[in-house]
């Protein structure tokens, strides 16, 4: 097992995938041939964040295979450190991305039962370096596999919020994992170890019944449940936070597509990258909606964009606004 640094910025705590995807836009059913790339929201927001210039470390349990081995290669590849549990038991979770332009859409065949990380406790994990991290993130993706996964979650949370390490959870809804009403009663435990909650505004409106405005739904959860900052995603509308009572805003950066998968992700990894540094909250959007527009235009889940890209593309259109 590598050294680790005593003074890794990040730890995310997820499941990690091995995606296939056909090809030029081919069908499933059609294609000879299939592209491999490793993918989960905990593992790209690392990446993503650990290429904005905050170390990041990925923890979580996989399959002592090939196949598990293929994840953690690509992912010191893409330069961030990992803490894995290795195991003979479960398996490592697939899923299948059929991209389609428009009408036909994008299609996703999910195949992770029994997914070794399914099992994986909190004494298995790196608590020490989750304790001692300046932020820790999970996703709802994680607590939806298990109920296993819903404890291990919640105690992670709480072990890094009695350590001040700031907590950060995206609701990142997945209804093929759970229903609305089990992802609202499997979240709500996490509230009161909250610092920073992210949530997309559709997320919000499924899960959570919010059917106000964006800001209504951040100040909400703030007032509510105490949180210092939480994170509306708005898609093409940009984002919003409600950070201490004050809102701000960010538009999103026109791009052209070439994969959107992950943009989310690398959109909270900016934005961490920036948080922990200490920059206002209208940088840290502007910084994750650019970082997430920059993302799409590379293949795969993870944003294999530079600091100086997302740099220059925040300095060329300054679009923040504070109120």
């Amino acid at each position: 097992m590598p050294a680790h640094p005593d003074d890794v910025g990040l730890v995310t705590f997820g499941e990690s995938m091995l995606r296939l995807s056909p090809p030029d836009y081919q069908r499933l059913e059609k294609t000879d041939t299939l592209d491999v790339h490793v993918a989960g929201a905990e593992s790209n927001v690392a990446v993503a964040a650990n290429r904005m210039g905050l170390s990041s470390l990925w923890t979580s349990k996989l399959p002592d295979s090939p196949l598990g081995r293929r994840v953690t290669n690509a992912l010191h590849e893409s330069g961030i450190e990992t803490e894995v549990v290795w195991t003979e038991e479960g398996r490592q979770g697939v899923y299948y991305v059929e991209p389609g332009p428009a009408p036909r859409g994008t299609d996703v065949i999910y195949d992770r039962d029994d997914a070794s990380v399914r099992t994986v406790t909190t004494e298995e994990l790196p608590v020490d370096l989750v304790r001692s991290a300046d932020a820790f993130y999970t996703s709802g993706i994680t607590p939806a596999l298990s109920e296993t996964l819903r404890e291990t979650t919640v105690e992670l949370l709480a072990e890094a919020s009695d350590d001040d390490t700031t907590t950060v959870f995206d609701v990142n809804y997945r209804s093929k994992l759970w229903s609305p009403d089990e992802a609202r009663r499997g979240i709500e435990p996490f509230f009161e170890h909250l610092d920073v909650f992210v949530v997309a505004e559709r997320d919000a409106e499924i899960v959570f019944d919010a059917t106000g405005s964006a800001e209504d739904a951040a100040r909400h959860f703030a007032t509510e449940h105490g949180i210092s900052t939480v994170i509306v995603t708005r898609g093409e509308d940009g984002s919003l936070a409600v950070h201490e009572g004050d809102t701000f805003e960010s538009p999103a950066y026109e791009t052209a597509t070439v994969d959107a998968v992950g943009s989310g992700d690398a959109f909270v990894g900016g934005f961490l990258a920036e948080y922990v540094r200490g920059a206002d909250v209208g940088s840290c959007l502007e910084f994750g909606n650019a970082t997430a527009a920059l993302k799409r235009t590379v293949p795969g889940d993870m944003a294999f964009v530079t600091r100086d890209e997302v740099t220059r593309l925040v300095e060329s259109d300054t679009s923040s606004i504070d109120r």
